[in-house]
């Protein structure tokens, strides 16, 4: 209970309510004080009158006036006469004199603060003006223990009071905080706690209906964030549903092209020159899908495997990919360029680098062709001391908007109709096994430049490989 926000919300609300009570059981206090006295003042000039009426009393009238007046002594000031009207014996030396003619605030509180401190009776002079202008100044002297104890009464009665204040408004506030804060907060952590049970089910994410304005934009924050979640498990339950389709294709794909393989060996042993010169881009074109296939099913199964790290020939790979390119062109106008240092090695894996290379030439000499238009698709390399550059420049029309935005995104960020982004995603993820980054330099309507970066210290490979 104390535990909880309205539970914490009651503690609060009493203390502050207790603390202004507080602040105004002080003035209350010493204003009760002001008033007492003041009365004090008026019983003793009402009880001198009887006396300028007759100038002749008794003993005994003089005492039951001043005890009426709760005073010891009246002096009444009048045409510059101080007169001691009404006396009797006073019990003990005046202790402090107070002037209520023109008191401060602060006077008074402080005043009134030390009186219910000082529990010993004391004998004081208050001074006042006289009620009606009666004369110029009135004086009485008095004992303190009654004025002491008429003061704690009444604190008493004002800290009662405030008590029972405290706790109605607290209690109503209470109830307030529950019915228009508690309960709608209870109510998203309800929801919250229904669509965690069931996170694909459309039909438990959050509609908003808080009236507070707060709170609202925290329940459509809540419901955008359900809706993309939901969308991304769909995404995701898509995705494990390709990927076990992809595996089965890959599996019998993967049986065919064995066989392919068997075919090949024959096909080497011919006498044909063009036959023997095209059997060995033959024989890597489906060795390279074998692995694939057994690759895809890896994948499948847990995530890309780890590169195998050797320092191979960058040239070697590229012509490989550009030469398989070449076939797709055909008769279109495309050239290829290399520009690659002679003996440039890289540590890469052979075979993943190539299938970096092929997707980003491979999405370069699609994006050409689908303009009608020639051109050419041109890989540099460069190295510095801490890296090797590989850059992929092509002619075409550039990167749309949407995929730009999506870039590096399965099944959102393909550049051409028909396009699933793949190539993109799986050339990302091997670059990051290796350590390295692949990113897009630039695009235009002139063209398009990626660049893959690898490192060449050991130790952010190793980290890449675990």
């Amino acid at each position: 209970m104390l535990n909880s926000l309205s539970g914490r919300f009651l503690i609060l609300t009493t203390v502050f309510v207790m603390l202004a009570e507080v602040l105004i059981f002080v003035p209350s206090v010493a204003r009760f004080r002001h008033d007492y006295l003041l009365d004090r003042l008026e019983r003793a000039q009402i009880a001198s009158l009887a006396l300028l009426a007759e100038d002749m009393i008794s003993d005994d009238l003089e005492q039951e006036l001043l005890t009426n007046a709760d005073v010891l002594n009246v002096v009444l000031r009048r045409d510059e006469i101080r007169q001691l009207i009404l006396s009797s014996e006073i019990p003990s030396p005046i202790h402090a004199s107070f002037d209520l003619r023109d008191p401060l605030a602060l006077e008074l509180i402080s005043d009134a603060m030390a009186r219910l401190i000082d529990p010993q009776d004391r004998v004081i002079r208050v001074m006042g003006n006289p009620v009606r202008d009666a004369g110029i100044m009135i004086e009485v002297t008095m004992e303190t223990a009654e004025l002491r104890m008429a003061m704690i009464d009444y604190g008493i009665r004002i800290l009662i009071l405030s008590a029972v204040i405290s706790i109605f408004t607290a209690t109503l506030l209470f109830l307030a905080v529950r019915m228009f804060l508690v309960k709608p907060i209870r109510g998203v952590v309800d929801h919250m706690q229904r669509y965690a049970a069931a996170p694909e089910d459309a039909r438990r994410i959050i509609s908003p209906t808080a009236g507070v304005t707060e709170l609202r934009e925290a329940e459509e924050a809540l419901e955008s964030l359900q809706k993309q979640l939901t969308s991304a498990l769909r995404q995701k339950e898509r995705l494990a549903q390709l990927g076990a389709a992809v595996a089965k294709v890959s599996h019998d794909l993967r049986n065919i092209l064995t066989a392919a393989q068997l075919f090949t060996d024959r096909i080497e042993a011919s006498e044909d020159p063009t036959v023997r010169r095209m059997a060995p881009k033959l024989v890597n074109s489906i060795t390279r899908a074998v692995h694939l296939c057994e690759s895809t099913l890896a994948f499948g199964r847990a995530e890309e495997p780890a590169p195998t790290l050797n320092r191979i020939q960058l040239a070697n790979v590229v012509d490989d990919v550009i030469e398989g390119e070449r076939l797709a062109v055909g008769d279109y106008d495309l050239s290829f360029a290399e520009d690659i240092p002679a003996g440039f090695t890289v540590r890469a894996d052979a075979e993943q680098l190539y299938r970096v290379l092929a997707n980003l030439i491979r999405n370069a000499r699609q994006a050409i062709m689908a303009t009608g238009k020639p051109g050419e698709i041109a890989v540099r390399a460069s190295e510095d001391n801490d890296t090797w550059w590989i850059h992929i420049t092509d002619t075409g029309p550039g990167l749309p908007p949407k995929a730009r935005e999506h870039l590096f995104t399965p099944f959102q960020g393909g550049a051409r109709k028909g396009g699933s982004g793949l190539g993109l995603a799986i050339a990302l993820e091997l670059v990051r096994g290796h350590g390295g980054k692949l990113e897009l330099v630039e695009t235009a309507e002139t063209g398009t430049v990626f660049a893959i970066c690898l490192p060449k210290s050991e130790i952010a490979l190793d980290a890449a490989a675990e």
